[in-house]
């Protein structure tokens, strides 16, 4: 693809029927035979769909960080017992979630978690609290075998619970406990027991089998704490939901900023593959979005479920650009 004269910037609201008569057209293509074929779908984008580069708030043409990420999966047991120890929760009854935008309109978007105690509302446990409080602790959907591994599938938001009867569930992100996020790498480097640059899961999940009294202390460094929702897998090929409600596909959805690109909107992203020079480009999909994913251009590619996919998502840290597909019909495009 050659970048074109339109560009995207920054901030209106798009109209959902901007998409009518590409859906529609669509919607007729589906009683051709060829519809699947690659160069039937190149053919229906270029007839349909115009580029637009997308620029920073400067109006510049925008270049940035291109991460990965991907669904782990685990080991785990529908109840706690043996290896089995490490639970991760279900959303907590007594969990509120407070829109700011409510009460006020420049806050709009932003919300606040907490709970109840007398009349007040104050902040939600933290990781170390819902630990050491039995009578604090949500229900747990499964307990699992590695604690490191429990704590990146919270990082990454949902994953994939293994069971002894060699069944899987998944786990999908359904709230969060309000308080920040805090490496545990980092945290590792600073008290000097591993080099920053060696704070990959394999090495965190070998200290923390060389240090097993010390395991709950690092993993309350970090206070977040994530809830989960869980889901049977009626496909094991297609991936948790993203912000749409709709399954991600391996290296073809993305995770952006709305604020810069149209959320459901196919995008074209020029990057490169994790730690080389190889070029990656390709059509994907705006369908995920992440509390890190901030900024023009700022893309979290979504590379699949297991531990090949999350060997990529760990490597990805190249630079990227991006054009908006959007109906020749309906203009410039305008984030939501």
């Amino acid at each position: 693809m050659r970048p074109v004269s339109g560009s995207l910037t920054m901030p209106a609201r798009a109209a959902p029927r901007a998409w009518q008569g590409v859906c529609e057209a669509a919607a007729r293509s589906g009683q051709n035979e060829n519809e699947a074929s690659p160069a039937f779908v190149r053919q229906f984008f270029q007839e349909h769909l115009q580029p637009w580069r997308v620029l920073d708030t400067a109006g510049k043409p925008a270049s940035n960080t291109v991460t990965g990420y991907y669904e782990p999966l685990i080991k785990a047991s529908a109840t706690q017992g043996g290896e089995y120890q490490w639970p991760l929760y279900a959303t907590p009854s007594d969990l509120l979630t407070i829109d700011l935008g409510t009460l006020y309109p420049e806050l709009a978007g932003k919300r606040i978690r907490g709970k109840v105690e007398g009349k007040r509302v104050v902040p939600y446990d933290s990781r170390a609290d819902i630990a050491a409080k039995s009578d604090r602790q949500p229900k747990a959907i499964v307990w699992a075998a590695d604690p490191v591994e429990a704590f990146f599938l919270q990082i990454q938001g949902s994953g994939r619970a293994v069971l002894p009867n060699g069944s899987a569930v998944r786990l999908a992100y359904d709230d969060h406990n309000g308080r920040p996020y805090a490496s545990i790498g980092q945290w590792l480097a600073k008290i000097g027991e591993l080099p920053l640059a060696q704070t990959s899961m394999q090495n965190i999940k070998a200290w923390a089998e060389r240090n097993p009294h010390r395991v709950q202390e690092m993993l309350n460094v970090n206070t977040a704490m994530v809830f989960f929702r869980e889901e049977q897998i009626t496909d094991p090929l297609l991936g948790p939901k993203g912000a749409y409600s709709i399954p991600l596909i391996a290296e073809r959805a993305v995770a952006i900023d709305p604020a810069f690109v149209p959320l459901g909107s196919p995008v074209f992203l020029s990057t490169s593959y994790p730690g080389s020079q190889k070029p990656l480009q390709k059509v994907v999909f705006a369908q995920d979005t992440g509390a890190a994913i901030k900024g023009a251009a700022r893309t979290d590619f979504y590379w699949g479920t297991g531990d090949e996919a999350g060997a990529s998502a760990g490597r990805m840290k190249q630079r990227g650009e991006m054009w908006v597909l959007w109906p020749k019909s309906a203009g410039a495009p305008a984030a939501r």
